[in-house]
């Protein structure tokens, strides 16, 4: 057994009292992903962020001088790894994770997801329960989300007055529909117009709010329920605002299918987007199943970005993402919950379903492709999902000079017998324990530029 120091379990008094903002020192197992390539791994490391919330060194305990030891709160045996990234949730959806397995995504989205997310046009109902699904978020581990709101401005002006306070790292959009809405009060002639003036307005208020912790992405659903003039309209104003553009791509084969149609123009479901102007490194592209070799190839070029969501592929039976291909072409990809196709908020989840439809693609099609391993999974929800956005420089891994988005995990929750042991020495398998044996209060605090995030009482924080 450890001889460490033991941290009590989060429900009891006695629990020592994490740091709630910079500057501190943490002592604990160091677990990164790193910009060069490869994995740091500090079996005693020590990490100190400084008083503007950035990480000022990091490594192994013994090199970091007596001072800096004698002044760290020793979390041992915790595991320090970076602040995990979503990049794709529908924030409104998460009360009905879960719900509908199986369904196909039309006919999902008009039983379960249309009818909540009309709810939010009430704004104290959306800041309520944004408020509450942030703190969910966090818990699970995620400290940036990419999420889509609903088509009511004032839920999305409240979700960002959420996050400002909570202290999330928050990228969110008011969603776009002009073609089919559930918004029975609107003029249909004035969606279009009214739906690119009230994202301007959210752009001007959000984007860049909280010194750059908050950003807007202009927010078109998917080309069943969009035009080709506000594709193109949004995607223009997304990129005289330098802001992100998000929407859906190739998810299901009925949703493809009736892309063909109302675009007989398209060559495919990527050239709808193609021609609104909507590719390119600000762009990010969710699911992505089906691509064909053209749309691969283009999305490459104009080096758009795809958020691989494989938990909701699998729930809502849409088919699995041939991931090792992509990644050979050099497509950038990271992971999103899809929270509410995706049946949880976790990204520890998520990693999980991913490597187990991957390893099943790769035995029925008998392919030679290597499959993921478990650091290279950690990858691609760390440093992946920030080099997605644009953001790898600031966030992402546990380096010098980065913003300290951190989590603190408990590693002992995973063990399957529960006799609270030593972790795994080996890296590679205690990220496997983390991510195969996952449990829901391993994650113990979470921060975002120093600053604990909030979790649900009892969950974290």
């Amino acid at each position: 057994m450890s001889t460490r120091p033991s941290i009590p379990d989060r429900t009891s008094p006695d629990e020592p009292s994490l740091p709630a903002r910079p500057p501190f020192a943490l002592r604990a197992r160091i677990l990164s992903p790193l910009d060069a390539g490869g994995t740091a791994h500090f079996d005693d490391g020590l990490l100190a962020v400084d008083a503007h919330g950035r990480i000022e060194w990091v490594g192994a305990a013994a090199d970091a001088g007596e001072g800096r030891r004698e002044a760290a709160l020793d979390l041992r045996p915790l595991v320090l790894l970076p602040g995990l990234i979503d990049l794709h949730s529908h924030l409104p959806q998460l009360q009905n994770a879960g719900l509908g397995f199986g369904t196909d995504l039309l006919t999902w989205l008009d039983r379960y997801i249309f009818p909540l997310e009309d709810s939010f046009r009430d704004r104290a109902h959306a800041r309520r329960f944004a408020e509450t699904a942030f703190r969910a978020i966090a818990a699970a581990g995620t400290t940036t989300v990419l999420g889509y709101t609903a088509v009511f401005k004032s839920s999305a002006d409240a979700a960002f007055e959420a996050a400002e306070a909570h202290g999330i790292r928050a990228i969110l959009g008011k969603v776009m529909m002009d073609r089919l809405t559930y918004d029975a009060t609107i003029d249909p002639a004035t969606i279009l117009d009214r739906s690119i003036q009230e994202s301007a307005e959210l752009i001007d208020r959000w984007h860049g709010a909280a010194d750059g912790r908050l950003g807007y992405a202009v927010t078109p659903r998917f080309a069943v329920s969009c035009t080709g003039d506000l594709l193109r309209e949004s995607a223009a104003l997304a990129a005289s605002t330098g802001t992100w553009w998000q929407t859906h791509v190739s998810e299901d084969p009925k949703e493809i299918a009736e892309v063909r149609v109302l675009f007989p123009e398209a060559a495919d479901y990527v050239d709808v987007y193609d021609r609104a102007g909507g590719l390119g490194a600000r762009s990010i592209l969710a699911h992505a199943v089906h691509l064909n070799d053209r749309e691969l190839t283009r999305l490459v070029e104009s080096d758009t970005r795809v958020a691989h969501c494989p938990s909701s592929n699998l729930f809502l039976d849409s088919g699995v993402m041939p991931l090792a291909r992509y990644l050979e072409t050099g497509l950038t990809i990271g992971l999103g919950s899809d929270v509410a196709g995706g049946p949880d908020p976790s990204l520890f989840a998520v990693m999980r379903a991913g490597a187990y439809s991957q390893a099943a693609l790769r035995t029925l099609r008998g392919e030679g492709r290597p499959l993921l391993g478990p650091l290279e999974w950690l990858r691609l929800t760390t440093l992946d999902g920030a080099r997605a956005l644009g953001l790898d420089g600031r966030i992402g891994s546990l380096e010098v000079g980065k913003e300290a988005d951190l989590i603190a995990l408990d590693p002992r929750l995973t063990d399957p017998l529960a006799v609270a042991g030593d972790a795994p020495a080996d890296p590679v398998d205690l990220v496997s324990r983390l991510i195969f044996r996952s449990h829901p209060a391993m994650v113990r605090a979470a921060w975002v530029r120093g600053r604990q995030l909030e979790g649900p009482p009892g969950l974290a924080g």
